[in-house]
């Protein structure tokens, strides 16, 4: 099979759908779980984006501690947790463009993919990818530019004609390590001083530009 001429990896949190609520409230749940007085919502907001099980050997210290408090949060988050969720104003009119334009589009998360579908489904996005892509129970391809990697394989796309759009850091390091071009959402949760100093090719203030920006970027 032919590859696509191009195409467009899309982040989930922060890029495509908001997902403060069900992530903090979530967040909040393992760590109460664990023995802990959480802390308020806000001052979890910036562990919204890198893998989960990342943040709670950050925040424990301990591997084994780490695994128990994921199990908390993944048994909260999948039953309740990723439906507290809310998509960003102007995405799907962002996405029918891109359609409309022929874009060949994925999701690339290091959600767990099967929350991930769901997500996906649950909005009605689901028409406008090709496939989900997603981290699996055991930890593989939660790092984003091993995610990364094992989509432009599996796909069968050029990294040179493909393009990650996220919001924080780890989207646009992730496109790096691949060869690809990343542009940065300012609507999400990293901010432009940090997609800047990751090397995002472009930033965007708002879905309605990243048409555009595509373009630019690989056609």
């Amino acid at each position: 099979m032919p590859r696509p001429t191009h195409a467009v990896l899309f982040d989930l949190d922060g890029t495509l759908t908001d997902p403060f609520v069900g992530i903090t409230g979530t967040l909040q749940h393992a760590i109460r779980e664990m023995g802990h007085l959480p802390p308020p919502a806000d001052d979890l907001r910036r562990y919204i984006g890198p893998p989960i099980h990342k943040t709670f050997l950050a925040m424990f210290g301990d591997e084994v501690l780490a695994t128990q408090a994921l199990g908390h949060y993944r048994q909260r988050y999948g039953e309740v947790g990723k439906f507290e969720n809310e998509l960003i104003p102007g995405i799907v009119e962002a996405l029918e463009t891109a359609a409309r334009q022929g874009q060949t589009m994925f999701v690339a998360t290091s959600k767990l993919k099967s929350h991930a579908i769901d997500i996906i489904d649950h909005f009605g996005l689901t028409r406008f990818f090709g496939h989900v892509h997603g981290s699996e129970a055991d930890g593989t391809r939660a790092d984003k530019g091993e995610l990364i990697r094992y989509i432009l394989k599996t796909e069968g796309l050029d990294p040179a004609r493909t393009v990650m759009i996220g919001d924080r850091l780890h989207d646009v390091v992730g496109a790096a390590k691949n060869g690809m071009p990343a542009i940065g959402v300012l609507w999400g949760f990293g901010d432009r001083a940090e997609l800047e100093a990751a090397g995002a090719a472009r930033v965007a203030d708002q879905p309605a530009e990243l048409s555009g920006m595509i373009a630019e970027l690989v056609g």
